[in-house]
Parts: structure tokens; C-alpha cells; sequence
């Protein structure tokens, strides 16, 4: 699926000289956690979010002041996190480092975003302007709405085994030498394994294959050592 596929179309916008405390006031109002923060040409410039306003000097959630030696070494950063706590305009606290993605971009990679940079939404640009956002609850619907997979799969043993077998290739946590039996679509796992979350990713892995009714776990963990 793409970004076109599930993004919200309707995006609540907002503009850079916009005061935070009106700011704050449609994110209320709308039950959004997030904005793009766009000029009067409609170009992205930033977003705002939840994130941006939890440390205010009107709430008295600012962050304290540092000690005059720490001040000296992370000046920079005191100073930006006064205007982020001081501040009326949404220019002055929004995020400048917005990453932004294609209508066409798949939603793997969109996923990768928002857990390798910690965000919760992502902005969709055509031609420069925002057309959409995806945000972690489209990715949720995406996943609730995925039609279930037919329950009746035509399978032999040995296709299940070696659909499973490929899947496990190159994975540092299946088995030493596969101990898999595969009868009557039941998965049967052998052997001694490093951990449970192996065991588990086992199954998880042959729960995914087409035909498989259910997964025997018959394995045991590796003996501990003397004096361990």
C-alpha cells in the first residue's frame, strides 16, 4: 500500500506567525496532536505538535535553569529551549526538520520514519504542497481494514515446510538445523533453541504460511552451565 492509499486528505494547516496559545486552541478544537505549519504560498515550512508545547512558561512546565557552569557548555541549547518555552508565535516553536514524503511512497517506508526519527505523522507533498498526512492511526486503519486471508489454502506438507524453510534463511534466531516437521498442516518445531523469543518468532513465522492449521512447540532450551 502507498501513501495515496491512506493518507487524511482534509489536513489542518496552520500558519507561522499564528500565536501558540491559538495554535494550541485547534489542535484542541479539531482532536488533532499535530499540524503542518504552512506560508502563504502554501509551502511547507514546519509542523507543530503536542511535543513542541509541552514545555511552557504559562504552565510552569518550562524546564528550570541550568547551573552556570552546564551554561556555559550548552548555551545554545538553554537559549532554544527558552524561545521554545517563551515564545508566541508558532514559527519560533514549531519543528524545522520536517521529513516529508511522496503520494506514491509505500507504507514500509513511511513506518521507517516515524520509528527511526520518533514522530507520529508524516506530511504528503505534491508539487510542493500538502495534499495529505499519514499519521500512525492511518497506518493502524490500514492494518484493521487488510482483508483476512482465505481460510482454505491448498497446501502439501513439503510446500509448507519449504515456504517456511525460505522465510527462515538468514534469520540469526531459527534453529540450528531446522528441526521443522510439517504434518497434516500442523508445524511441529524440534530442537533446542537460544531463547523463548526465538521459539516465538518461530511460530509467528509459521502462522504466516498459507495452509499452516497450528504450530506444536516440542523444543527445549539450551542446559545451563555449572555454576550458572
Amino acid at each position: 500500500m502507498r501513501a495515496l492509499d491512506v493518507m487524511t486528505t482534509n489536513v489542518v494547516t496552520v500558519k507561522p506567525d499564528m500565536t501558540v496559545r491559538d495554535a494550541a486552541a485547534l489542535l484542541v478544537e479539531r482532536h488533532i496532536s499535530g499540524a503542518p505549519v504552512v506560508d502563504a504560498g502554501g509551502r511547507l515550512v514546519g509542523i507543530i505538535s503536542e511535543g513542541d508545547l509541552l514545555r511552557r512558561v504559562e504552565l510552569g512546565t518550562d524546564k528550570t535553569r541550568r547551573g552556570r557552569w552546564l551554561d556555559f557548555f550548552a548555551a545554545r541549547a538553554d537559549a532554544d529551549a527558552y524561545v521554545k518555552s517563551h515564545a508566541n508565535r508558532v514559527e519560533d516553536v514549531m519543528t524545522h526538520d520536517v521529513i516529508c514524503v511522496g503520494e506514491e511512497e509505500s507504507l514500509s517506508k513511511i513506518a521507517t520514519i516515524m520509528e527511526t526519527r520518533g514522530v507520529k505523522r508524516v506530511p504528503i507533498l505534491r508539487d510542493g504542497q500538502v495534499v495529505g498526512i499519514v499519521s500512525r492511526s492511518n497506518l493502524l486503519q490500514a492494518l484493521a481494514s487488510r482483508a483476512p486471508e482465505p481460510e482454505t489454502v491448498s497446501a502439501t506438507d513439503r510446500e509448507i515446510r519449504e515456504q517456511l524453510m525460505s522465510e527462515l534463511e538468514g534469520r540469526p534466531w531459527s534453529f540450528a538445523g531446522r528441526n521443522l516437521v510439517v504434518e497434516d498442516g500442523v508445524v511441529h518445531l524440534w530442537g533446542i533453541f537460544s531463547s523463548m523469543e526465538a521459539v516465538q518468532a518461530v511460530r509467528v513465522a509459521a502462522e504466516r504460511i498459507p495452509g499452516v492449521r497450528s504450530v506444536e512447540d516440542h523444543t527445549e532450551p539450551y542446559p545451563a552451565m555449572p555454576g550458572f
